[in-house]
C-alpha cells in the first residue's frame, strides 16, 4: 500500500482525521517516472461516457415494507405501514418514503426478483452468481472458477478501462469493518486480479471494532490512520500538481524499493496509481465538504461531521458517490445502513430485522429515503441521469408473516430491486409477487437479469462477452441471461 498524506480535515466516516490516498500493490521497478507518465497517457480508453452507482442494503431489506406492499393481506402479513401513492398512478410505496414516492417516474421497480440464497452475503448482488468461497462466516458454495467471481465493478474495469487516469475506473466506498456485515468485499476482483479491485477510500487495516465496547474517540482515529506499507514522504495532497517535487520524490522511492528487492516490474497498479497522484482529480471528488451547505442538507448531512450513534452518517456516500462519477469512475459500489454499518449484536446496524422491524424501517428508511431521492435529482440537475444507472438492492427479502418479536425473518424466494437513470424506462414496475408477497407471480427476474440490463446499459453486449480465468478458461457474464426487455 502507499499513503499520500494530507492535511487533517473530516471525511465520510466523520472521524477527524488527517486526509490521504492509499494506492495497493505500488511496482515502480526500474521505470523513471517520465516513462511511466508516457505509458500512462496510452492507458485510458474511452469506449463508454456512461456510469453505475450499486447500492447495496446489507441484511435483507423487507421487500413488504417498501415497495411491494400488500395493503389488503391479512395483518400478520401487511404489517403497521400504509402505502402512499407515488408520482406515477398505480405505483404505491411506504408512508416513510415520501420523496421516494415524489420521483417515481424516474425510478423503476422490480418486485419479482428472484434466485437468492439463504445467506447473508452481498456476493450475489456484488457479482450475480451464487457459488464462492467461504467469505467470513457464509459457507463455501461450489462452483466457482479458480480466483473466484470478480464483481461488476472489476468487470467493468477490466471490459471498459479507465475513462480518465486520475480516476479508478472502479471505487468502493466501503466504511470501516464492512465485511463482518457484508461477507463478500465491496472490492473484489475475484479472477481478474487485484489489478481490478475497487479503490477503497475509506478502508483501514483493523477489522475489529465493537462499537458497543466503548471505544474511545482517540482510538478510532487511530485505527482511521494505520500505517500503510509504504509512506511517500515530502508529497501531501496539496503539492500533487507539483511535478517536479513529485519527480524527485518518486526517485528516492523507487531506489527504496529496488535495494529492498520487494517489488519488480510495472503494472496496471502502478499506472493508475500514478494517474491519481499526478492529477489530483480523486482527491477533489473525494472532497464532498466544497459542495454548497444547501446540497448536503439536502443529502441529509448536518452541519456538523461527527457522526452520532444511528444517525445518518453513511448518507455521505451518496453524493461522494456522484462527485466520483462526475469526475469519471465507470462504478462505485456503496453500503447503507444507520450508522455504524456494522452487525447489531456488536452494536451496529444493517437490515437484518429478526426483531423490532418496524421500529427499525422508521429509523432508516427515511434516511433512505432522503439519500436515495437527493442522489437521483442531483444527477438531473448535473444533466447526469442518462448517462449514470443506479441501481439498489440487498441479498434477500423478507418473510411476508411477522414473528412473535415484530420482525421479518430471511425470505430468498422473492425480493425487489430499484433502478433508476442510464437511459433505462422508468416510471414503471416490472413483475410482481402473489398476494401475500411470498413468490414472484409474474415475470420473474434473476439478479443476472438485473446484471445483463446494466451491462446492456454500459454498451456491453453481456451475452456474447466472456472473462478468462486464473486457469485460461472463459466465462460467460451472465450465462445466458437477458436484459430486462422493459427496461431498455
Amino acid at each position: 500500500m502507499l499513503t499520500i498524506p494530507g492535511p487533517t480535515t473530516r471525511f465520510c466516516d466523520g472521524v477527524p482525521r488527517r486526509s490521504f490516498l492509499k494506492i495497493g500493490g505500488l511496482a515502480l521497478g526500474g521505470a523513471s517516472l517520465t516513462e511511466i507518465l508516457r505509458a500512462e497517457a496510452v492507458v485510458g480508453r474511452e469506449k463508454s461516457e456512461k456510469s453505475i452507482i450499486m447500492i447495496l442494503l446489507p441484511g435483507g431489506p423487507p421487500h413488504l415494507d417498501m415497495f411491494d406492499m400488500k395493503p389488503d393481506a391479512p395483518a400478520e402479513i401487511r404489517g403497521e405501514f400504509q402505502p402512499i401513492a407515488s408520482r406515477v398512478p398505480g405505483i404505491d410505496v411506504c408512508e416513510l418514503m415520501p420523496r421516494t414516492a415524489s420521483m417515481m417516474d424516474k425510478l423503476a421497480v422490480v418486485r419479482s426478483l428472484y434466485g437468492g440464497l439463504n445467506d447473508h452475503n452481498l456476493h450475489q448482488c456484488l457479482t450475480g452468481w451464487e457459488s464462492h468461497p467461504q467469505q467470513g462466516d457464509s459457507v463455501a458454495r461450489s462452483g466457482f472458477p479458480p480466483g473466484g467471481w470478480p464483481s461488476f465493478g472489476a468487470a467493468v474495469s477490466k471490459l471498459l478501462g479507465p475513462r480518465h487516469a486520475g480516476i479508478p475506473p472502479f471505487v468502493s466506498l466501503s466504511p470501516p469493518n464492512a465485511e463482518s456485515t457484508t461477507r463478500a468485499s465491496l472490492n473484489q476482483p475475484g479472477f481478474l486480479g487485484i489489478g481490478h479491485a475497487g479503490f477503497e477510500p475509506n478502508r483501514r487495516k483493523r477489522n475489529d471494532v465493537v462499537y458497543k465496547s466503548g471505544v474511545s474517540k482517540g482510538q478510532l482515529r487511530r485505527d482511521a490512520e494505520s500505517a500503510a506499507d509504504i509512506v511517500l514522504r515530502g508529497i501531501s495532497l496539496d503539492r500533487l500538481g507539483d511535478r517536479r517535487r513529485l519527480l524527485t520524490s518518486f526517485d528516492r522511492l523507487r531506489r527504496r524499493i529496488d535495494a529492498s528487492g520487494v517489488m519488480e516490474g510495472m503494472d496496471a497498479i502502478t499506472l493508475q496509481a500514478l494517474g491519481i497522484l499526478t492529477s489530483g482529480r480523486l482527491a477533489k471528488a473525494l472532497a464532498w465538504q466544497e459542495e454548497e451547505g444547501s446540497l448536503c442538507r439536502r443529502y441529509g448531512i448536518p452541519d456538523s461531521a461527527v457522526p452520532v450513534l444511528g444517525g445518518s452518517e453513511l448518507v455521505k456516500q451518496f453524493l461522494v458517490a456522484r462527485r466520483l462519477v462526475q469526475a469519471g469512475a465507470r462504478c462505485v459500489t456503496l453500503a447503507f445502513s444507520q450508522w455504524p454499518l456494522e452487525r447489531m449484536s456488536r452494536g451496529g446496524f444493517n437490515w437484518d430485522w429478526h426483531s423490532e422491524n418496524f421500529k427499525n424501517a422508521r429509523d432508516t428508511l427515511p434516511m433512505l429515503d432522503i439519500g436515495l431521492s437527493a442522489l437521483i435529482e442531483d444527477l438531473a440537475a448535473h444533466g447526469m441521469l442518462e448517462d449514470v444507472s443506479v441501481v439498489m438492492w440487498g441479498e434477500f427479502g423478507r418473510t411476508p408473516k411477522i414473528n412473535s418479536t415484530a420482525g421479518r425473518d430471511h425470505w430468498p424466494q422473492a425480493g425487489s430491486v430499484v433502478l433508476a437513470g442510464g437511459g433505462m424506462r422508468v416510471g414503471q414496475v416490472v413483475g410482481s409477487t402473489n398476494r401475500l408477497g411470498e413468490y414472484p407471480q409474474d415475470r420473474p427476474v434473476h439478479f443476472r437479469d438485473v446484471f445483463a440490463t446494466l451491462y446492456h446499459q454500459l454498451g456491453i453486449n453481456a451475452s456474447h462477452t466472456t472473462l478468462s480465468d486464473l486457469r485460461g478458461r472463459p466465462h460467460p457474464l451472465v450465462d445466458g441471461r437477458s436484459p430486462i426487455r422493459e427496461l431498455i
